[in-house]
């Protein structure tokens, strides 16, 4: 079960002027649930996106890198969940590529303006013809409202779908902000997260948009970790369709550029952090912020030990609190310079070590009092500067090791 995590409510999820949505079920891997979904713009709608950073890349994210270089105007996205088409070769890319020419067949629009997005099993043939003959099914389904069944729609071992939404006042004028995500495991990001997709109506330079993708990927997709491992689909695409009437923004520094940011990363923060409450076997979720670093990426770096760590994930697990594997992950993250006397390390608001030991007054019964809270949050000063970072992630158990070695049947 996820970690204090719901699905979301469907009339909570607001349309975004500009955007329609449709889904079926095509069989790519399962009968009889929702597999593919489309996503249809309007015409002037501007799009980017960050891809991940693991050089084995599945066959869409080529494609989508491709066709977002192409410039030609993204009119549309196509997603199904099942297979991911990675390792594939040759023919995974030609996959790809028939399944966009067929969308873009039904739209009447280029190829190269529809983007493809593919996750599950690796190293399996994509089943294209199943994916072409359900886009008539999704196309004939598109409508504003449809983010809760997206969401659905592009799960895989997720227990729940994942979606956000808010609106946000700029210029006088009310600008929305929906956005879904997908992920449970193979969670570890480095640019974003396995699959992520948020719209907005804000009338924004197309040219802003590569930055303010990579700022909200930065801030929330990039601080999460549930084992470690870069997906080969990791893809998160902000879409804007300036359909709003305020004025454009033409600078992120600007009072509205501002505005849209906040609102924007705190859209794909729930996201991310939704992510991690539903990691495969979780029944912690944890927060790891490092303060008092010369550097917030060593604050990152040391952060990111503590999250990675399988003894400490599964002392969280077991609800024990063997606190030394924490600073012994702090100590091997990386600082070469690090000087073990200035650290202190909290457990939500126990005082676990000053300066470096055991504080005089902690007993092991408050630590343990705090790790049998499903959401904790582990503290560490590092008294080197001013800098700071936090990451979530979440505990270790027994189901991510049983859901892992079932995966594929």
């Amino acid at each position: 079960m996820p970690v204090n995590l719901q699905a979301p409510d469907p009339k909570a999820l607001h349309p975004v002027p500009g955007v329609r949505i449709g889904t079926a079920m095509a069989g790519v891997r399962k009968a009889h649930r929702k597999d593919v979904c489309v996503f249809v713009l309007d015409e002037g709608a501007a799009v980017a996106g960050v891809f991940t950073r693991n050089r084995f890349c599945a066959a869409p994210v080529q494609v989508a890198r491709e066709h977002l270089a192409a410039a030609r105007g993204i009119r549309a996205l196509v997603i199904n969940t099942g297979n991911a088409n990675a390792g594939t070769g040759e023919e995974g890319l030609a996959h790809a590529r028939a399944t966009c020419a067929a969308l873009a067949g039904h739209l009447g629009v280029e190829p190269t303006q529809v983007l493809p997005f593919s996750t599950g099993v690796i190293m399996e043939p994509l089943p294209v013809d199943r994916i072409v003959a359900g886009l008539p099914v999704a196309l004939a389904g598109l409508k504003a409202d449809g983010w809760a069944d997206a969401a659905q729609a592009i799960m895989t071992t997720d227990t729940v779908p994942k979606a956000v939404s808010t609106q946000v006042s700029i210029g006088a004028q009310t600008v929305t902000i929906t956005g879904i995500a997908k992920g449970a495991g193979m969670i570890r990001p480095n640019m974003a997260t396995m699959l992520g997709f948020i719209a907005t109506d804000a009338n924004i330079d197309p040219s802003l948009l590569p930055a303010l993708v990579r700022q909200a990927a930065d801030q929330s997709f990039n601080r999460i970790t549930v084992d470690g491992d870069t997906s080969t689909n990791d893809a998160f695409v902000l879409m804007a369709t300036r359909r709003a009437r305020h004025a454009a923004i033409t600078a992120l520094e600007s009072p509205e550029g501002l505005a849209l940011q906040e609102a924007l990363i705190g859209v794909a923060q729930q996201l991310a952090q939704a992510i991690v409450r539903d990691g495969e076997g979780a029944t912690k979720f944890i927060t790891v912020r490092v303060e008092g670093g010369a550097t917030a990426d060593e604050c990152r770096k040391v952060a990111y030990a503590i999250a990675h760590s399988p003894l400490v994930k599964t002392a969280f697990y077991a609800s024990d609190p063997n606190l030394g594997r924490i600073l012994a992950a702090v100590g091997y993250a990386g600082i070469e310079d690090l000087d073990q006397t200035k650290i202190d390390l909290y457990l939500d608001d126990v005082h676990v070590a000053q300066r470096g030991g055991r504080h005089p007054q902690y007993k092991e019964e408050d630590g343990q009092r705090v790790m049998k809270r499903s959401d904790i949050t582990v503290r560490v000063l590092l008294g080197r500067g001013s800098a700071e970072a936090t990451v979530w992630t979440c505990d270790l158990s027994h189901d991510y090791v049983s859901i892992n070695a079932d995966y594929r049947s």
